[in-house]
């Protein structure tokens, strides 16, 4: 589910298809982001989730399986 969701807002962000988005995908070398279309991501997982994600965190985040580890355990965290 959270990959789901994930995959959407990074389409969303980066204009590209979902379907060539997997767990595998790289931010910036398979996805061409830069460090300002990384933040609109994390500002857009922080609200489709309703999670907070703190900046250091966010810095070291380069994959998509990176990113659902992240949001799995911010989760886990608020409840």
């Amino acid at each position: 589910m959270e990959f789901e969701k994930l995959r959407q807002v990074i389409a969303e962000v980066l204009n590209v298809d979902p379907k060539e988005i997997t767990m595998e995908t790289t931010f910036m070398e398979d996805l061409g982001a830069d460090s300002l279309d990384i933040f609109q991501i994390v500002m857009g997982i922080e609200e489709e989730f309703d999670i907070e994600i703190p900046a250091e965190k966010a810095e070291h985040i380069t994959t998509v399986e990176e990113a659902v580890q992240l949001i799995k355990s911010s989760i886990s965290m608020a409840e």
